[in-house]
């Protein structure tokens, strides 16, 4: 019973739309209505906003980290994994959206930081090098995600594997359109509106 009601709690947590409530507040408009219509910070970033975008990546970080950290502390490792798991659900397809939230980066390197730290900033460390490199968020993405099943066995964490490997698979299938982009040269980079 505990495990389920942690995974529940995770995917409530992570439902919560911070990029949109964000934009909301500071008045920047419905995110749905501009650029990607994505809720996350990268298109938090188009509305011209750094500040609004900084404080959802945090924020949508923040709630990933917080389902791990208050699962395992009350219910165990086993619980802290569904828990982040679900937190992720809960972004990518919140209930009060229609199911149709972000693609879930920040909440992902949050999850991983809270569930062991050095494979998150791992991850993170990754999004950053290509981002830097390529000023591309859904490249950076994409190539954190795929690294982090393989940084989980590197760092001996064969237990987070199958996490990882479930959120990756996420992540990709959020990030179709980007792909498609991607392989025929017209994704915007970061930055741009």
């Amino acid at each position: 019973m505990s495990l389920i009601l942690w995974t529940v709690l995770g995917y409530l947590l992570g439902s919560i739309p911070f990029g949109m409530v964000i934009a909301r507040l500071l008045g920047l408009g419905d995110l749905r209505q501009i650029g990607s219509g994505n809720i996350g910070a990268t298109n938090v970033l188009r509305t011209g906003s750094k500040r609004a975008a900084l404080a959802t990546v945090l924020l949508d970080s923040g709630k990933g980290a917080l389902a791990v950290l208050l699962a395992r502390y009350f219910a165990g490792d086993v619980a802290a994994m569904l828990a982040g798991g679900a937190a992720f659900l809960g972004h990518c397809f919140p209930v009060w959206l229609g199911f149709r939230g972000g693609k879930g980066v920040a909440t992902f390197l949050g999850t991983l930081i809270a569930l062991h730290w050095p494979l998150g900033l791992g991850a993170c460390a990754i999004w950053l090098l290509t981002a830097i490199i390529s000023r591309i968020s859904s490249l950076s993405a994409l190539i954190a995600a795929a690294f982090a099943p393989v940084l989980a066995w590197a760092m001996g964490r064969s237990d987070l594997i199958l996490i990882c490997l479930f959120i990756t698979a996420l992540i990709f299938i959020r990030h179709k359109t980007n792909i498609t982009r991607l392989l025929d040269g017209s994704e915007p980079r970061i930055g741009r509106k």
